[in-house]
């Protein structure tokens, strides 16, 4: 039996999929599903129902799949150990990351990281902060930078490496540009423009209109918070938005919102405080910690 045959079992188990788990893997998915067939002969069982369009796990590959899960685990904790022991820090570190990251200079942490660790493969993918959040959950992300809107679930730390205010910004021939304040109530008769379900800002959004007993008619969604400031810029619309965005723009307008009151914008590093943490990954996030603290 081989590690690698247990490695390529667990992938097909989690994906359901033999060629998604071969994608993860970065083989071949022929030698996936060879690998797993000689795992099988080995066994005398067959692990993996392939009866339907859906790969599912047999009685007996359900009953393996924790053992076979816990094998790689603790070989991953002998490699852990060993590269304490000596100084050494190598590996991948998998981070996620929300298309509105305002100020933070991801790049310049990013490229610090790999100067100073050139072993380490570092990926990045962007997504909503709950896909992020369930990401990191479930270790498909090592570390992940997202839109904060409330307490992440059990098992996730995090650290605000952002919070400003929020403000309702307009068009430079908008009729509002006669107002320094403004009430969220005041805007649901507006086309409002935002970031789509899923991020942390919309859920900020939807849960202040929602507390001035209002209801937001969100007619435009982008994934680009500049694109939400673009279309805002050209007439099509009005939003709520931080402020580091609305100053950037200077031709748009700014208002102060005054109910609800006290309304920010957050964006923090998550992280999973539950299962094993690879030493390059314990580095990482101990190194953006450091550099991407208020």
């Amino acid at each position: 039996m081989e590690l690698r045959q247990l490695e390529y079992f667990v992938a097909v188990a989690e994906e359901a999929n033999f060629t998604r788990a071969a994608e993860r893997l970065h083989v071949a998915q022929p030698g996936v599903s060879a690998q797993i067939r000689r795992l099988e002969r080995e066994l005398g069982q067959p692990l993996l129902d392939r009866s339907a369009r859906a790969v599912r796990l047999t009685e007996v590959g359900a009953a393996a799949l924790p053992h076979a899960r816990a094998a790689l685990a603790a070989v991953a904790g002998v490699r852990q150990a060993v590269d304490e022991l000596t100084g050494l820090v190598r590996g991948q570190v998998s981070m996620g990351m929300v298309s509105s990251r305002g100020p933070v200079n991801l790049p310049d942490l990013l490229a610090r990281f790999h100067e100073r660790h050139p072993a380490v493969d570092i990926t990045l993918a962007e997504a909503t902060s709950d896909l992020l959040l369930a990401g990191v959950a479930d270790g498909r992300f090592d570390v992940a930078l997202i839109g904060l809107s409330g307490e992440p679930p059990p098992g996730i730390g995090f650290e605000v490496v952002l919070d400003e205010p929020l403000v309702a910004i307009s068009g430079p021939d908008d009729p509002l540009t006669s107002r320094a304040t403004i009430t969220l109530s005041e805007l649901e008769s507006r086309s409002l423009v935002s970031l789509p379900k899923g991020t942390g800002m919309r859920a900020i959004v939807d849960a202040a209109f929602l507390a001035d007993s209002a209801q937001p008619r969100v007619t435009l969604e982008a994934g680009d918070p500049n694109v939400v400031a673009e279309l805002v810029g050209r007439g099509l619309g009005v939003a709520v938005v931080p402020m580091s965005l609305a100053t950037h723009y200077t031709e748009l307008h700014a208002m102060e919102i005054t109910r609800p009151a006290g309304l920010r914008a957050k964006l923090a590093l998550a992280w999973r405080t539950e299962g094993p943490v690879s030493p390059a990954a314990r580095v990482f996030i101990s190194q953006a910690r450091a550099l991407l603290a208020l």
